[in-house]
């Protein structure tokens, strides 16, 4: 399977609105236009974008079952009931019952907390784990970040005496579960303004509202750090409320100070002291966290987050440790996981010639195969499920590319499957192994039906020209402002035309090419990652390149520089 190069689309904006927003806000005209193509000409919408703050987050109220949801709980604390918080063993998931659990506590709640074992449990609301929570005294369960297909549950829950409230931001059925409340800004009837919260984000509304109806406003920025940690684990867009979440989060995590379990998890992850930023949590705190759950136990991580005493400082770093060596572990198994899959996509025409890749293997670990099926993605810009059989059932983890919805091509054949679930862009299947090759044929009907052939061809979003002249420490640390990035906030992508190679191309580590470049006499360093492969592409045109590219500053021997974070190259016509 070939990909082919990608296409250079520059980002539309209104450029007679960026002069606007340039002046009035005091800006360069650099960040104004990067505001007014993100959808942020509004000056105010543009002000709250560049200066977030709590007061800027909604009326928790405004969700819909939210109140009942606070009056119920609040009863129940005043009552003594046993109260569980029913989480997920995904990084928002581990953050969402921390921070829901503490709140409770903080309230006075006899509460417990439970969090599913991937292999043992399976996801979300299950019969078995509400018998079990019933069974331990438990009256009222709160799920976070799960249960909005969970119907059976749902009812089941009713018929042993459990009142449930479903808090959640996975896309709903047609109908929602007989639950005694059930908060989703997704639900059809919902008319909560922002709809891109993560599952940690429905939780902290939760939170929020308790404290404002009990007199605790002032509590609510202890819960909103924890929050930004899963808020930009899931991958949510980052705009709204979700960057209110990220951006004072992330501050509150560089600056401090932390309980001790926190603490302990920046320690180990070499963070202490130090800024924390939005590729920290994506690449270094996210998977450590995330590895318990796909390794081993989530519990583990939830352990350590809900750390608080300082007499647990040598607990909560054996469990920091513990969650390091559990990455390791999942390290290892992804590897030659995705190793084996690529094999199969290249080599199986049956595989590696659809629309949407479906690739399987008997006993792969069910904790990596989500990650699989997201390099899969990035390495062949195709849809991807990558599914483990275990016997005669498999189970399976989805991933997509923008212009494919993932939820609908598996809603478009879910007789196929026994369960699914999920976003347009990521989704867990179980099914009988022996339909896998019926669930190939039927999703790549569907794709088939709806994509083109440059959907499958990857795009490279320009935000436009940045000559090197251009580039100034003022630019650099507006453009820091703007973070953090992610998805609904791409770290903007310039290009510079006419470059010269002067320097280089090195390759480092088998893998990155480094290099200087020259235009119009100035001289900036770059490297580009994973791009060993096309160094003699550089060599060949390093007289004339068009480069695209993303400012950062960097840290040598004490002296931070700018550089170039290279995204691609292509032969100039100049």
């Amino acid at each position: 399977m070939t990909i082919a190069p990608r296409i250079w689309q520059a980002v539309p904006c209104d450029e007679s609105r960026s002069e606007v927003v340039a002046r009035e806000l005091n800006v360069s005209p650099i960040i104004a236009r990067l505001l007014c193509a993100r959808g942020l000409g509004d000056l105010d919408d543009a002000r709250r974008f560049l200066a977030p703050a709590l007061t800027d987050l909604h009326d928790p109220f405004r969700l819909k079952d939210m109140a009942p949801a606070v009056d119920r709980i609040l009863a129940a604390i005043a009552r003594r009931e046993r109260i569980a918080v029913h989480g997920d063993y995904d990084v928002d998931g581990v953050t969402s019952t921390v921070i829901l659990r503490r709140a409770l506590e903080l309230l006075g709640a006899d509460v417990i907390h439970f969090i599913p074992e991937r292999m043992r449990d399976g996801y979300g609301l299950q019969i078995p784990a509400l018998d079990r929570l019933r069974a331990d005294g438990v009256t009222l369960v709160i799920s976070v970040d799960c249960g909005i297909r969970a119907d059976a549950a749902a009812r089941h829950a009713s018929s042993i005496g459990l009142d449930l409230i479903i808090t959640d931001h996975h896309e709903p059925d047609e109908s929602l579960p007989s639950a005694f409340a059930v908060i989703n800004p997704k639900r059809h009837d919902c008319v909560y303004p922002d709809k891109n919260l993560a599952g940690v984000g429905v939780a902290l509304k939760l939170v929020h509202a308790l404290c404002l109806k009990s007199g605790r406003e002032s509590w609510l920025p202890g819960f909103v750090k924890v929050a930004a940690i899963g808020t930009l684990a899931d991958v949510v867009p980052l705009v709204g409320e979700n960057r209110v979440i990220a951006k004072l989060g992330l501050g509150m995590l560089s600056a401090g100070p932390h309980k001790v379990g926190l603490r302990a998890l920046l320690e180990v992850c070499g963070l202490t002291g130090k800024e924390v930023d939005g590729y920290h949590i994506g690449f270094v705190i996210g998977p450590r966290v995330n590895a318990a759950g796909r390794m081993s136990t989530p519990d583990i991580a939830a352990r350590l987050l809900l750390a608080s005493d300082e007499s647990m400082a040598d607990e909560a770093r054996e469990l920091a440790q513990q969650l390091d060596l559990e990455n390791v572990r999942r390290q290892k198994e992804e590897a030659a996981i995705v190793a084996e899959a690529k094999r199969v996509v290249e080599t199986d025409l049956e595989v590696g010639s659809r629309t949407v890749i479906v690739v399987a293997g008997d006993g792969w670990h069910r904790g990596v195969i989500g990650i699989v099926a997201s390099k899969l993605v990035d390495a062949f810009h195709r849809p991807a499920i990558v599914l483990s059989k275990d016997g005669d059932i498999a189970h399976g983890s989805c991933r997509s590319i923008p212009s494919f919805n993932m939820l609908g091509a598996l809603e478009s054949c879910g007789e196929v499957m026994m369960a699914f679930g999920g976003h347009k862009q990521a989704a867990g299947v179980t099914m009988e192994s022996a339909r896998i090759r019926e669930l190939r044929a039927r999703v790549n009907e569907y794709a088939d039906g709806c994509m083109q052939p440059d959907d499958l061809r990857p795009r490279l979003w320009i935000d436009g020209a940045l000559p090197f002249g251009a580039i100034t420490e003022r630019v650099a640390s507006e453009l820091s402002v703007l973070a953090p990035f992610g998805a609904g906030n791409p770290r903007p992508v310039f290009r510079a035309e006419g470059v010269e190679v002067v320097d280089g191309p090195r390759v480092l580590k088998d893998r990155h090419l480094k290099m200087a470049f020259r235009q119009q006499g100035k001289v900036m360093r770059g490297i580009a990652w994973r791009a060993a492969d096309r160094e003699t592409f550089v060599s060949t045109h390093r007289a004339a390149l068009d480069v695209a590219f993303s400012l950062e500053q960097d840290v040598w021997n004490g002296e931070r520089y700018l550089q170039l974070n290279v995204a691609d190259f292509r032969a100039s016509d100049v």
